[in-house]
């Protein structure tokens, strides 16, 4: 500790026990002096007030400086005194965010690891999925998963990581521990059926994906069934916005159509909440004017295909920025979907296309809870997907 101003510490102390309401600033200015004569009471509220002051700033720059403070304010509270931990997490959380909105990834990327270190690895699984180290990030969802119950979040997480690292059978490992705790679940009236027939039907394009038509096709069977049930008498209890379900499986589905993300050219981590915030998210729903101005130039005279793929991605980063948002949701979003199914319907000779694009609409509509429309469409993808897996079995003639 350097020569204490006496004076300075004393127009701080005046300051805090006046009663006019303090500006930030001049908040942490007090506090500031003041953690350098009563550490042990004053460090934690020094904390505190940078991090509010961040909290309200919208200055990237102002950010980061207030931030790496805090962190510094953080480590120096002494070691088991009550909330340290947590106080230096919450400071390593606004810091790496600051950080990662400046485009400053590695760094970012190191407060996530003394995050980790911490225990809290959360955020570090997310860095490492957006820069494409999907197994590295499976692991830290494994090991946080498996001190926890099998919730939507981190089970959805966990398998998206697998996927992306190739490791197929594990993933649906991962996924069907969920789905298992959704039958229960909904079978017990504690979840709706909206969120069984979401998780049925993502697990049906896992199992497509990693080439075992036979159990998408039996999976895609069980999604119809709990659908017709909804479409025939609606959820038994009414519950609250299930959006947040629908636009991160929504999502997750569209990750093989994007291009693949590294460190250079990072991608949001898809089976999270990216609804948050984030600078992934942020460029990422950049991109879509670009990809309104290539669906536009291939109405002209570009490749049909290509243009429903187009589309699809655009209709993707709709929901990412505001499916979440109830009001006039069907009316926002229908046009996305209507456009999809008719552009796809222009392909005959690709059911695929085809199949993807109603159960999409479908998928969309039980988030609108129009479930007879959903059902609808659904049964005519499972009719267009079942006919394409019978063909490509079928022996061919020698």
């Amino acid at each position: 500790m350097g020569k204490i101003d006496h004076d300075a510490v004393l127009r701080a102390r005046v300051l805090l026990l006046g009663s006019g309401r303090l500006r930030p600033l001049e908040e942490v200015h007090a506090y500031r002096v003041l953690a350098e004569v009563s550490p042990k009471a004053y460090l934690p509220k020094l904390v505190d007030a940078l991090l509010l002051m961040s909290y309200r700033s919208r200055d990237p720059e102002v950010d980061l400086t207030l931030t790496a403070e805090a962190v510094e304010a953080a480590r120096r509270i002494e070691a088991g005194a009550p909330a340290r931990a947590e106080r230096l997490h919450r400071a390593l959380d606004a810091y790496q965010r600051a950080l990662f909105a400046l485009g400053r990834r590695a760094e970012g990327r190191a407060a996530c690891e003394e995050m980790a270190q911490a225990g809290r690895s959360g955020r570090l699984a997310e860095v490492l999925a957006e820069e494409g180290r999907f197994h590295e990030a499976a692991k830290l969802n494994e090991d946080a998963a498996r001190n926890g119950t099998p919730e939507f979040w981190n089970r959805v997480e966990w398998a998206a990581n697998l996927e992306g690292a190739g490791l197929h059978d594990a993933a649906a490992a991962v996924f069907g521990e969920l789905l298992d705790r959704t039958r229960r679940e909904a079978a017990g009236q504690r979840t709706a059926l909206a969120v069984l027939t979401w998780e049925l039907v993502h697990l049906s394009r896992m199992r497509e994906a990693a080439g075992h038509g036979a159990d998408a096709a039996a999976v895609r069977r069980q999604a119809l069934t709990v659908l017709e049930e909804l479409a025939t008498t609606g959820e038994p209890k009414n519950w609250s916005c299930l959006l947040g379900w629908w636009v991160t499986l929504f999502a997750l589905s569209g990750r093989a159509d994007e291009p693949a993300a590294s460190a250079e050219s990072p991608m949001p981590p898809f089976g999270t909440d990216l609804r948050r915030s984030s600078a992934t998210r942020v460029s990422f729903l950049g991109t879509q004017p670009g990809l309104e101005a290539e669906a536009e130039a291939l109405r002209g005279a570009g490749p049909l295909p290509e243009l429903v793929d187009v589309q699809r991605r655009i209709s993707i980063r709709a929901a990412i920025r505001d499916g979440d948002h109830p009001y006039r949701f069907e009316e926002r979003f229908t046009p996305y979907f209507d456009e999809g199914v008719a552009l796809a319907r222009r392909l005959p000779d690709d059911p695929a296309r085809l199949a993807r694009a109603l159960t999409d609409r479908s998928m969309f509509l039980v988030a609108a809870r129009t479930f007879e429309p959903a059902y609808a469409d659904f049964a005519e993808a499972v009719a267009v997907a079942d006919a394409r897996w019978r063909i490509r079995r079928a022996p061919r003639a020698r």
